[in-house]
């Protein structure tokens, strides 16, 4: 990785309903721009993730997204309501925030939920954009849903019954997302921590195919495990509005576009079949399988192709 950098300059952007995103620009002011896309959805951004990018070539921008990170209201907050977070909202908050910055076409970067939300961007706005490299690819279709919440549970035992004990025996062979979303609403704060607690440490147990892996810190902390379920289970459980296989069946539409899909071939988290079916729709799309690597940047490999990835697209 590059070496580490501080930012520039940094602020709180205003956009609808009471909401204020944090954002952040590092690197060369003259730069080719490059807006970065966290995961999660609820994640927030890190340093690390200036890093990927050369800071001699590129004008990088960093934003949480609605409700996480440094943004606010805060969801880890029980009164913050998520009515108005949602896929369109995202997309309309990084309308203004390129408008902001008077960056009238970007690279966009997205890992993980970060792609289905640089897909769903990418579409609506194909003129803004001059490249797109995303890693750990997904599209929050149901099927990709379904697997994180049931298909994957035979790999994992262990940690696929403690997170189904934390539910209501009544629920346990039902809907967990639906199921988990209301404990994240219940009165009792008790309630809403152990499933916040339950639900970040099965998300944890996913992630990594390496024996050594141990997740961050952040996946400790309380405030961090609140605002991640309750903004994943709300997008989940809503398909992130997204109608299924809209972003596979248009993405013929970014042909034109010079795109990176960096994916681990034993990713649990994101099975590859994803990035694999939007390479054949997206002709003008790499896809960088990288063997032994699962769904973590510290994987074997992963860090290695991104980087060749936004050097490539640098000018």
């Amino acid at each position: 990785m590059y070496p580490p950098i501080e930012p520039n300059c940094t602020g709180m952007l205003p956009v609808s309903h009471g909401n204020y995103i944090y954002w952040e620009e590092c690197g060369n002011p003259q730069g080719r721009p490059v807006l970065v896309l966290h995961g999660g959805p609820g994640s927030g951004c890190n340093t690390g993730m200036r890093r990927l990018f050369d800071p001699d070539a590129y004008r990088i921008v960093l934003f949480d997204q609605r409700g996480c990170g440094r943004s606010i209201p805060h969801a880890a907050n029980f009164e913050t309501s998520l009515e108005f977070n949602t896929t369109q909202h995202l997309v309309e908050d990084i309308d203004a925030l390129l408008n902001h910055l008077n960056i009238h076409s970007t690279v966009l970067w997205g890992g993980s939920w970060g792609c289905t939300l640089a897909l769903a961007y990418a579409l609506r706005n194909p003129d803004r954009i001059l490249a797109m490299v995303l890693t750990g690819v997904t599209t929050t279709r149901q099927t990709e849903i379904d697997w994180l919440y049931k298909g994957v549970a035979p790999l994992f035992p262990e940690q696929w019954e403690a997170f189904r004990n934390c539910v209501p025996q009544e629920h346990r062979n039902g809907n967990l997302v639906e199921t988990y979303a209301a404990l994240l609403a219940h009165q009792d704060e008790a309630v809403r921590i152990a499933a916040a607690s339950a639900w970040c440490t099965w998300e944890s147990a996913l992630i990594s195919v390496h024996p050594d892996y141990r997740p961050s810190r952040q996946w400790q902390d309380p405030a961090f495990q609140m605002t991640f379920a309750r903004i994943v289970t709300h997008y989940f459980r809503n398909g992130a509005w997204l109608a299924e296989n809209e972003l596979l069946n248009n993405a013929y539409r970014l042909n034109g576009i010079p795109g990176a899909l960096i994916h681990g071939r034993l990713d649990l988290d994101a099975p590859l079949t994803t990035a694999w079916e939007l390479s054949r729709v997206w002709k003008t799309a790499i896809l960088h399988i990288v063997q032994g690597a699962g769904h973590a940047g510290t994987d074997p490999g992963l860090m290695e192709a991104v980087l060749a990835a936004t050097d490539r697209f640098r000018r």
